[in-house]
C-alpha cells in the first residue's frame, strides 16, 4: 500500500478510524463477557470489553453480510447447474507477525460468530500443524528457519484447504506442541463440516514459489473467503516478543519437559538479550522477507498501536 501511494496509485482500501469503524456496528449484540475475553486472549496480549465493542463487533457484523453473500452465490450456483447448492465453508484466514496478536482476534471472533442467532458451527486450525517436524527440519538445516514458508508442509496444507472447501465429513489436521516445540506424531484433531473455518497463521497469504516450467499451482489464498491482517510497527512487536519471551521464561518455560526449558535458567537480562537476539535473527528477516510483502493481499487489516489497541482499520474496495 505504501508503494501504490508514492507511486501515485489510489489505495484499493477504504481507511477507518478507531471512532469511524466502531460507528459501524449498528445494533449487533455484545456476547461475550470481560471474563471471555480473559480466557480468549493470548499472553501479553490484553484486551478490553470496550475494544472488542469497537473493533470486533462491526467486524462481525461485516462478516455475517459476507457469510450470507457467498451462501446465497452458492445456492444460486447449484440452482443454474441443476444441483442441489449445497452450502460450502466459508473460509476466513487471520494474518500477521509473531507475537502481533493473531490467536487473540481469531479466538474472539469463533467466539463471536459462534453465538449468531443462526448458531454456526465454527472451528479453528492454526498452521502450526503443518510445520514440518523437527527431525525433518534439522535434516534440511532448516530449524534456524522455523515459522518461514519453506518450513510448512505446504502440500498438506493446501489438500487440507481443498478437503474443507469440497464439504469432505472429518478431516484430520496434525497436532502441534508449543511445549515440546514440534509436532506431535500420532496426535490429529478433526475439522467435520463446520460453516465457518477459521485458519490463522504467519504465512497464510503467502503466494509460494512459482514453478519454473509454467505449470499452473494453488495458493492457500484462493480457498479464503476474507483474509485478516494483523498489522503493528516493527517497534511494537519487537518490544512485545521480549515481554512474552520474558513471562514464559517465568512460566511455561519452567515445565521439565518443556523444550525451552534451559532458558528458565538464565537471568533477566540475559533472557532479554538472547529474545532481542531471536527477534533479530529470526523472527525479523521472517516479518520483513516474508510476511510483511503480503499485508497488501488482505481484506481487511487491523493496525495495532504501542498499548495492543487497533488504531486504524482498513477494508478492501469490492
Amino acid at each position: 500500500m505504501d508503494q501504490l501511494k508514492a507511486a501515485g496509485y489510489p489505495s484499493p482500501y477504504r481507511h477507518f478510524s478507531k471512532a469511524e469503524w466502531a460507528a459501524l456496528r449498528a445494533d449487533e449484540l455484545m456476547t461475550l463477557t470481560a471474563d471471555d475475553l480473559v480466557r480468549l486472549q493470548s499472553l501479553n496480549d490484553p484486551i478490553s470489553l470496550a475494544e472488542a465493542e469497537k473493533i470486533y463487533l462491526p467486524l462481525a457484523r461485516l462478516l455475517s453480510i459476507y457469510v450470507e453473500a457467498v451462501q446465497g452465490l452458492h445456492l444460486a450456483s447449484g440452482k443454474f447447474l441443476h444441483q442441489n447448492g449445497e452450502k460450502a465453508p466459508f473460509i476466513i484466514g487471520v494474518a500477521g507477525s509473531v507475537s502481533v496478536g493473531k490467536s487473540t482476534t481469531a479466538r474472539i471472533l469463533r467466539a463471536l460468530l459462534q453465538r449468531w442467532p443462526s448458531s454456526p458451527k465454527v472451528d479453528l486450525v492454526t498452521t502450526d500443524g503443518f510445520l514440518l517436524p523437527n527431525a525433518q527440519l534439522e535434516k534440511r538445516g532448516l530449524m534456524e528457519k522455523k515459522g518461514f514458508p519453506e518450513s510448512y508442509d505446504r502440500g498438506a496444507f493446501l489438500k487440507f484447504l481443498a478437503r474443507i472447501k469440497a464439504g469432505e465429513p472429518n478431516v484430520s489436521v496434525p497436532t502441534y506442541s508449543h511445549l515440546v516445540y514440534d509436532v506431535v506424531k500420532g496426535e490429529e484433531i478433526t475439522v467435520d463440516r463446520p460453516s465457518i473455518l477459521i485458519v490463522e497463521g504467519l504465512n497464510i497469504l503467502q503466494p509460494g514459489e512459482l514453478p519454473k516450467n509454467g505449470k499452473p499451482i494453488l495458493f492457500a489464498s484462493d480457498y479464503l473467503d476474507f483474509s485478516i491482517y494483523i498489522d503493528a510497527a516493527e517497534a511494537n512487536l519487537r518490544k512485545w516478543y521480549v515481554e512474552r519471551f520474558l513471562r514464559l521464561r517465568e512460566t511455561a518455560f519452567q515445565d521439565p519437559t518443556s523444550f525451552f526449558h534451559r532458558f528458565s535458567k538464565l537471568d533477566a537480562g540475559e533472557a532479554k538479550a538472547l529474545a532481542i537476539s531471536i527477534w533479530e535473527q529470526i523472527n525479523l528477516p521472517n516479518l520483513t522477507n516474508n510476511i510483511l510483502p503480503t499485508r497488501g493481499r488482505a481484506d481487511l487489516i487491523l493496525k495495532k498501536g504501542p498499548d495492543h489497541t487497533i488504531d486504524e482499520v482498513a477494508l478492501r474496495k469490492l
